[in-house]
């Protein structure tokens, strides 16, 4: 019988590797469309992290599965990649999946069991839970693969482009992305100029150029690069594509 971990009222299922699913933390978390396991899922960094804990456990089970049907549908993931999803998401988030999983694995926290169904209104309840969370997940897959499928047409382009062009290219409100940019604290203004801030995780993102326009005027713009594009349609498409 497996036992199961529960967060803020949220039950967190385990497959038979003992791998968390993580789309019940995402509903842990909030259920914030923004993150939501398979944006997770498509960061660069994120697949080299699962790379790396199944080559070092090659005579073990992956760090990650997914199943796309069943009653156990969903992604399926390792202790580790689990703290990594959970700090992707927020600090807050990240320390109370930190507390809840040190006290289960120190004994400190008596897990839920599954609890088997024993009447008919108890196993119909649980069939229709069970056929919710599926439906949950089927239409967060319909929803995300179009744009996912639609980004990557776009994201090989060699060449940067400005601001305005890229809130066009991903059919984003230029005003509203250009906001969560600054929000998110990847650009910054100065003397009415939008600039990238100068992080190591903003570097590949933006390039900014530097000229002379027709009437003798310098002039600098940001712009952003094929991974740049990347990166704000994998953070923001479910919150901003049209």
């Amino acid at each position: 019988m497996n036992q199961l971990i529960k967060i803020d009222n949220t039950e967190i299922r385990q497959d038979g590797q003992g791998r968390y699913c993580l789309n019940d933390l995402h509903r842990a978390s909030g259920g914030n469309p923004i993150h939501a396991p398979s944006q997770f899922l498509r960061l660069k960094g994120t697949k080299e992290f699962v790379a790396i804990l199944d080559k070092h456990n090659a005579d073990l089970h992956s760090a990650l599965e997914i199943n796309n049907g069943g009653i156990n549908q969903g992604c399926y993931a390792c202790e580790k990649l689990v703290y990594k999803y959970a700090a992707w998401i927020n600090p807050e988030f990240e320390v109370k999946v930190y507390e809840i999983f040190d006290k289960v694995l120190k004994g400190e926290f008596q897990p839920i069991k599954t609890q088997i169904p024993q009447t008919l209104p108890e196993a119909l309840r649980l069939a229709a839970d069970l056929a919710e969370q599926n439906q949950t997940l089927a239409l967060e897959n319909k929803e995300l693969k179009p744009k996912a499928a639609f980004v990557d047409h776009y994201v090989d382009v060699g060449t940067s482009k400005s601001l305005r062009e890229t809130a066009k290219i991903l059919k984003m409100p230029e005003k509203a992305m250009i906001d969560r940019l600054i929000s998110d604290r990847l650009l910054y203004r100065q003397s009415g100029k939008l600039l990238p801030f100068a992080s190591e995780k903003v570097k590949p993102l933006f390039t900014v150029k530097t000229g002379t326009a027709e009437h003798g005027h310098n002039y600098t713009q940001t712009r952003v690069t094929a991974e740049g594009m990347r990166f704000i349609a994998e953070q923001y498409a479910t919150e901003l594509m049209l």
